[in-house]
């Protein structure tokens, strides 16, 4: 039987990890990857859980290793992590969500061990890296480009990626999604991903993410024209947006 003083302390371990696990999902959602706040949340909490289970309820029998079950979690984060995987012609994506969701199981483990201060500091370091190492991993990859084409390889472009994003009302927002999808049905656009996300008076953004394999952007200016057509289209917009490693 759990006490009241321990039963509040493994409460607060839980929401510990489920903050620090949506904190980390946060940037995965604002860029349109499939594992966004809910997903690394509970696969944070999830791992707390799996922690606590060795350490409080398994911990009372001697034939037990409550470090054991920590380890099946790092093992077992990576069919999670597989799926998130895609392959898409010579190009691989969804490798640094899945990265993500293998570091927010460390984070929540942490967290379940009481380690709050090492967790808080892992999900900050998790952040940086995914944020701030942007900048430099395209500056690389730019540079290799360059460096391929110098050297005289003949390689394919990579595909472009864009994200559209229509403005509507709550009422009209299944209207706009269904014709954003039928705009963007196209044979030099590939639907990526497709979120809902609240804007402000009552106002609802539909953002899609395409990539093109097309050397202008004559498709995405079509789609565009044909969604601001529609009436109940407040506004409608896209831009470049970076490809997922």
């Amino acid at each position: 039987m759990v006490d009241g003083a321990l039963l509040l302390d493994l409460a607060a371990r839980l929401l510990l990890a489920m903050l620090l696990g949506a904190a980390i999902g946060l940037e995965r959602q604002w860029r349109l990857r499939t594992a966004g706040i809910r997903t690394n949340a509970l696969v944070a909490v999830g791992s707390a859980l799996f922690v606590i289970i060795g350490a409080v309820g398994l911990g009372t029998r001697d034939t037990v290793d409550p470090t054991r079950v920590a380890a099946q979690v790092v093992s077992g984060i990576g069919f999670l992590g597989a799926g998130v995987i895609l392959r898409d012609g010579l190009n691989i994506r969804g490798l640094t969500t899945a990265a993500t969701l293998w570091c927010a199981a460390a984070v929540g483990s942490l967290a379940g061990a009481g380690m709050t201060v090492v967790a808080v500091i892992g999900a900050a370091v998790i952040v940086v890296t995914n944020t701030f190492l942007r900048p430099i991993s395209r500056l690389v990859s730019r540079h290799s480009r360059a460096d391929a084409g110098v050297a005289g390889v003949d390689a394919k472009p990579a595909p472009v990626d864009y994200t559209f994003e229509a403005v509507t009302t709550e009422k009209n927002e299944p209207r706009v999604r269904a014709l954003m999808l039928q705009s963007i049905d196209r044979s030099e656009l590939v639907l990526r991903s497709l979120d809902v996300r609240p804007g402000k008076a009552s106002r609802m953004k539909v953002i899609a993410g395409v990539s093109s394999d097309a050397a202008t952007t004559g498709g995405l200016e079509a789609a565009v024209q044909r969604i601001s057509l529609d009436p109940k289209v407040i506004s409608i917009r896209w831009w470049l947006t970076e490809v997922e490693d």
